[in-house]
């Protein structure tokens, strides 16, 4: 029988386990979940397991040992470990970071406040006509802060209001109001904190891009590279079907401006002649 203060053998191996998946993969990231309800963990779980990137929810303490064991062969880990805390879970898996970052914010969701909660970002109220009909629902909205009035039998928000400042604590008075607006300042979810990929950290702050931006922004470089060396008549596959249209267009133009005969100028410098004869013989008259 194990003496007080032994660790149990099922735990043991539990961590002995998971430090071998983590040394086996070259991604490895500390993902947080709080406020996810039971129900949609699970089915982000499985979603995610389906994709071939599954987490491991485990005590904290957990998995701080294993990472304590993964870090003694690969010490590049040792940073995740100040991020378990609160309530976390362990990836194990393959990939980009980046994508990988994308695939856990898609998980999130916006979710009503409570009160007591910082705002994470300014919270926006816009003026317009709400659902609520008059009533003691007026007082109880400008009381709370919101520029709330009756117009034409409607109760109606008169001007765009920014009703709580990034970093400021949501009162439970406007968390109320906001749920009934049926606006939703929070966001639930899956986060990943931080991941090492290889012998490579990235912080959150890193691993946050917008890759459709990004994509944006090499897409518009290509356009500008490739409008350069066309300028420059620079030769290479993509600029070669240009630099003949080009030069095919120069080259028509001259020989049209110099009446040279050609297949291809013979239309046209035909349709001139034409014309300047029309206007000879109407500057001769009669």
């Amino acid at each position: 029988m194990p003496g007080r203060g032994s660790v149990p053998p099922e735990r043991v191996a539990r961590v002995d386990a998971l430090a071998k998946e983590v040394l086996a993969h070259s991604v490895t990231g500390v993902v947080g979940f709080r406020g996810v309800p039971a129900a949609a963990l699970q089915s982000m779980r499985r979603e995610l397991r389906s994709r071939h990137h599954p987490i491991t929810v485990a005590p904290n303490s957990a998995l701080r040992h294993a990472l304590e064991k993964a870090v003694s062969e690969r010490p590049a880990l040792k940073p995740l470990l100040d991020q378990v805390e609160d309530q976390s879970a362990l990836l194990a898996a393959e990939g980009n970071p980046f994508s990988l970052y994308q695939e856990f914010r898609r998980t999130r969701f916006p979710t009503p406040a409570r009160g007591g909660e910082v705002a994470p970002r300014d919270i926006f109220v816009p003026a317009g006509t709400t659902s609520f009909r008059p009533g003691p629902i007026v007082g109880e909205l400008q009381h709370a802060g919101f520029p709330a009035a009756i117009e034409k039998g409607k109760v109606v928000l008169k001007r765009d209001t920014t009703i709580v400042k990034a970093g400021q604590t949501i009162s439970r008075e406007v968390a109320t109001m906001l749920t009934r607006l049926e606006i939703f300042p929070l966001e639930a979810g899956l986060s990943l904190r931080a991941l090492v990929d290889g012998e490579t950290y990235y912080p959150p702050e890193v691993l946050s891009v917008d890759l459709d931006a990004r994509r944006a922004d090499v897409a518009r470089a290509a356009r500008s590279a490739l409008s350069i060396a066309v300028e420059l008549g620079y030769l290479t596959a993509e600029t070669l079907p240009l630099l003949l249209t080009k030069a095919h267009r120069r080259a028509l133009g001259l020989a049209l401006a110099a009446g040279y005969l050609t297949r291809e100028t013979v239309e046209p410098l035909f349709a001139k002649a034409m014309r300047e004869a029309a206007a000879v013989q109407r500057l001769m008259g009669p």
